[in-house]
């Protein structure tokens, strides 16, 4: 019989995750309902989440994001009635 292995991933609070990636408590919310970055409940059902998914590809989940290979992303700006 062999003995199963068990990976431990680490999870962070989502202020943290907020913290560590530099975007708001709404954004996390966002991330985690359409399917963006993975999480976990706790028993007592707090949500952590999982930080090796913070920086993954969102264009490939099987392979993390690197900095070396970022295509800068366009800049959306809103467009209201007083602006020129």
């Amino acid at each position: 019989m062999e003995a199963s292995t068990q990976v431990e991933r680490k999870t962070i609070s989502i202020m943290k995750a907020c913290e560590l990636v530099g975007v708001s408590r709404r954004t996390i919310y966002n991330w985690l309902s359409s399917g963006k970055i993975e999480y976990v409940r706790t028993a007592g059902g707090s949500v952590r989440i999982f930080v090796d998914t913070l920086w993954r590809d969102p264009n490939n989940a099987e392979r993390p994001s690197s900095a070396s290979e970022a295509q800068p992303q366009p800049v959306w700006h809103a467009q209201g009635r007083n602006q020129a």
